[in-house]
């Protein structure tokens, strides 16, 4: 009976949704779905109604409605849901034209996580013509949306997301660097770094991202240092940007976003080339105040891992890229595996936030 009176609730909660019920009605009902929305359970049941979602992003879509917010916020955090993900796909030319506005990136971040619809998301980009142009123009927007970072984020794990951000003649991965710092949300400081991370991947830019052209280094190791005075003849072997910092100086506060920093940098060094850049500009200065600062372990055994690159003898002949090395496939289903580890307990931890705040119904901060 129980199970009967949700769906008929459901039914007529789609009904509403409708055109033909009126604005005030389907006002109503986007702000209930929203509600509904804020918690797992209100998710999955609005994602196995297709109906709904149809009707949600129909009134999302609108230019005119005031409902329009509350629509699009019940599809960012309904958009976490495996279920939702094929119908909302199925909607990517609508959703794309609601780009680069924060809550369209949220919800198109969502569907990103995995790669065959990130995939879907890059080929609908191209084909409406600019690419990842204008999601890259909102960076330069006095407040860029929170979640265009998770979606950069997302679309980098894919080769031709990469690609995208380091296209040297529009200097887009330039862009990107200014944010290691951002202040103003976590959020998007945790995507932009791991877009970064991602760029990394591709070691034949090494020797550019490592140049002064680029220059990635000091971005990457000034959220890790802090205000420590070294030696003068220390302080000389750091990058200028790292030298005599303020007391006031803050180290990154996210330790996971801590731990993307040091992956960036440990990506750097799978050339030779690169370890001798990444060596000579003072790193190990920074990492060795780190290590006597840091309380995460995770962190603190990525931190020691790059440490021991660093100081320790090169790889033997054939392994000098370790980049080109063939990882054990049991290996790799490991590291696999953490990493969604990881991104699950991120989630958990989101969600007991927003449970603290009183707010369970966010769009502007939306599941990843």
């Amino acid at each position: 009976m129980a199970e009967a009176a949700v769906e008929a609730a459901l039914a007529e909660l789609a009904a509403l949704l409708a055109p033909a019920a009126g604005e005030a009605a389907r006002a109503g009902a986007a702000a209930a779905a929203l509600a509904l929305s804020g918690d797992a359970a209100g998710r999955r049941l609005l994602a196995g109604r297709p109906e709904a979602l149809a009707a949600l992003l129909e009134l999302a879509a609108a230019p005119g409605p005031p409902a329009a917010r509350d629509a699009l916020g019940c599809l960012v955090n309904v958009s976490a849901e495996p279920a939702a993900r094929e119908p909302l796909l199925a909607a990517l030319p609508a959703l794309l034209a609601l780009l680069p506005a924060g809550p369209a990136c949220g919800l198109l971040a969502n569907l990103c996580r995995e790669r065959g619809a990130a995939r879907r998301v890059l080929r609908g980009l191209r084909e409406r013509g600019p690419g990842l142009g204008p999601l890259l123009d909102a960076l330069g927007e006095p407040r860029p949306p929170a979640q265009l970072g998770p979606l950069l984020c997302n679309l980098s794990q894919l080769p031709e997301g990469r690609r995208g951000l380091l296209d040297r003649s529009r200097r887009s991965v330039q862009r990107l660097l200014p944010f290691t710092q951002y202040g103003d949300s976590a959020v998007h400081r945790r995507g932009i770094v791991g877009a970064l991370r991602n760029c990394c991947f591709e070691h034949e830019d090494h020797e550019w991202l490592l140049s002064e052209e680029v220059d990635i280094l000091p971005f990457l190791l000034l959220p890790l240092a802090g205000p420590e005075e070294l030696p003068e003849d220390e302080m000389e072997r750091l990058p200028p940007e790292l030298q005599y910092l303020p007391q006031d100086k803050r180290r990154e506060e996210e330790p996971d976003i801590r731990k993307m920093l040091l992956e960036s940098i440990m990506l750097l060094t799978a050339t030779k080339a690169g370890r001798r850049t990444v060596r000579d500009r003072g790193t190990y200065l920074v990492l060795r105040e780190l290590h006597r600062w840091e309380q995460d372990p995770r962190v603190l055994a990525a931190c020691e891992r790059l440490i021991q690159v660093l100081i320790g003898d090169e790889p033997g002949p054939g392994m000098e890229n370790l980049l080109e090395v063939t990882v054990p496939e049991d290996v790799e289903q490991q590291l696999q595996r953490l990493d969604r580890e990881e991104e699950e307990r991120w989630q958990q931890e989101e969600e007991e936030r927003r449970a603290a705040r009183g707010s369970t119904a966010h769009p502007e901060e939306p599941p990843r």
